[in-house]
């Protein structure tokens, strides 16, 4: 038997935002125990569903059309509880003047536009002229009065390129907590159903994995956002302030969130307003 295939193939988002769950795994010894695929929201996000891989980061939106073939992991997400820093619409306008306007998106991610697209409408009243285009905020406002980023491109465009350029950023994690009083999840961590019927005991073991490292990524975390720094645009101190905003948690008020969302969107993009979410704790006493 190749004991290499019969590891458990994980994805792994290349987004600053998701260091601190995958720093600890070298720290604990657990990283060569997993066949790591490094890639995209959007992209490992359609290899879990297409089965490409076992256990992946999946956005929220793919989760919740999936919903009936995934089990997420309890307590272990990409979200927030206000204010997230990496998913903003940058504006050269108020944003209730945005209806008709062109608004840039500079990710496919779904679960951010669905987001942003949400909350415009429903908080602003605008329906925009949607467009997709590479994250280059420079670019985007020369065609654009708006444009949302995520991750590591919108922590540089709030940083570096708003301020420089004048534009006004809004932060969707704090339009989204002051609206619903809830916080949001972007990004599950889940697993095929049918890997976990066949591998019930890897499934537990990668999912405790995470848990720790994520915990020991917070307690060292000064050292974890020095590493960081060296290869990254951003300086220590602030590196610390985003892993520490960032929320790691899935727990009730989570995936209150999560329903919340699901509530307000999933007539709309695919999935049922009350679809059921699984969590891997009550499928693996069931198994």
């Amino acid at each position: 038997m190749d004991v290499y295939r019969s590891r458990p193939r994980v994805g792994h988002i290349q987004f600053l935002n998701c260091l601190p769950l995958y720093w600890g795994l070298a720290r604990t010894g657990t990283l060569l125990d997993l066949e790591l695929t490094k890639d995209t929201p959007e992209k490992l996000s359609q290899r879990l569903v297409d089965g490409e891989l076992d256990i992946a980061p999946i956005t929220l939106v793919e989760f919740l059309r999936n919903a009936d073939r995934l089990v997420a992991f309890p307590d272990l997400a990409v979200g927030c509880d206000g204010p997230v820093m990496s998913c903003v619409i940058v504006s050269q306008v108020p944003l209730e003047q945005l209806d008709g306007a062109r608004v840039a998106l500079g990710s496919t991610s779904r679960t951010s536009v669905r987001l942003a697209q949400l909350l415009l409408s429903e908080q602003y009243g605008v329906r925009p002229d949607y467009y997709t285009c590479p994250p280059d905020l420079g670019l985007m406002m020369q065609e654009a009065d708006a444009a949302v980023l995520i991750g590591d491109a919108a922590l540089r465009a709030s940083l570096h390129d708003a301020p420089r350029l004048g534009l006004t950023v809004h932060d969707l994690g704090h339009m989204w907590k002051e609206w619903t009083g809830l916080p949001f999840v972007f990004a599950v961590w889940a697993a095929r159903k049918d890997y976990l019927a066949r591998e019930p005991a890897v499934v537990q073991k990668v999912h405790e994995a995470f848990l720790a490292s994520r915990d020991l990524s917070l307690e060292e975390v000064t050292k974890v956002a020095e590493q960081a720094a060296r290869w990254e645009a951003f300086d220590a101190d602030l590196l610390e302030r985003y892993f520490t905003t960032l929320d790691f948690r899935f727990g009730p008020d989570q995936l209150a969130g999560v329903r919340e969302f699901a509530r307000r969107t999933g007539p709309t993009t695919g999935y049922p307003a009350d679809v059921s979410v699984e969590l891997l704790s009550a499928v693996v006493q069931e198994c």
